[in-house]
């Protein structure tokens, strides 16, 4: 508790900086004037047993202080102001959570099948859904936009392929008689169109150029 201690009389009164070297860093208690150090605090780890905050207030703490010799020593430090109390808090948390990272990255890059997968596999039962706005229809519109030639009385009619002949290769079967649609008043003639030529036997494919078609 910080209420314990002489606050009205410290032993010691200067500046406090933390530095670092590797992963470790250090508390360092030095003339406010000349910068002569008074003691310095390794700190290896925080929060750890080197840095530790009283009960009784955010602006205290104790530090273990070394001497290089293997002596050690537990002193108690407080700052005047709160917003030094928190700017030495985050420097320390900073400092820490840099070590972290780097200790993540080295192990990462010494065996990186270790490192976080991104699966883009599909789980039991998700689904996608997929927008897409040039297959939406317009409103009222058909399934096939583009109209196709109809004759008079609604009846459409395809035009016979080039030569005569369909895709299979085999000549479509003549029209012998008109024919008519029950019900539907359409004239014998609407139906009915020239037959191209037949094509000679020798040519399977006929002559594209005679086509009547």
């Amino acid at each position: 508790r910080a209420a314990e201690w002489q606050l009205d009389q410290p032993a010691w009164s200067g500046r406090l900086r933390i530095t670092a070297r590797g992963s470790t860093a250090f508390i360092k208690l030095e003339d406010k004037s000349s910068g002569e150090l008074f003691a310095q605090a390794p700190v290896e780890q925080f929060p750890g047993i080197a840095v530790e905050s009283v009960t009784d207030s955010s602006r205290y703490f104790v530090l273990r202080i070394e001497d290089g010799n293997g002596r050690r020593a537990f002193i108690g430090v407080g700052f005047v102001d709160r917003g030094d109390a928190f700017d030495f808090n985050v420097a320390l948390q900073d400092h820490f959570k840099w070590v972290r990272q780097q200790s993540e990255l080295a192990r990462q890059a010494q065996d990186p099948e270790q490192g976080p997968k991104l699966d883009l596999g599909f789980k039991e039962g998700q689904t996608i859904k997929l927008n897409i706005a040039n297959m939406k229809k317009k409103e009222g519109a058909t399934g096939n936009t583009r109209p196709r030639p109809a004759g008079p009385g609604g009846l459409s009619l395809l035009p016979p392929p080039p030569g005569g002949k369909s895709a299979s290769g085999e000549r479509p079967a003549s029209l012998s008689t008109p024919a008519r649609l029950p019900g539907t008043p359409i004239t014998d003639s609407l139906l009915s169109w020239p037959q191209p030529a037949a094509a000679p036997a020798a040519d399977v494919w006929g002559d594209f150029a005679k086509a009547s078609g």
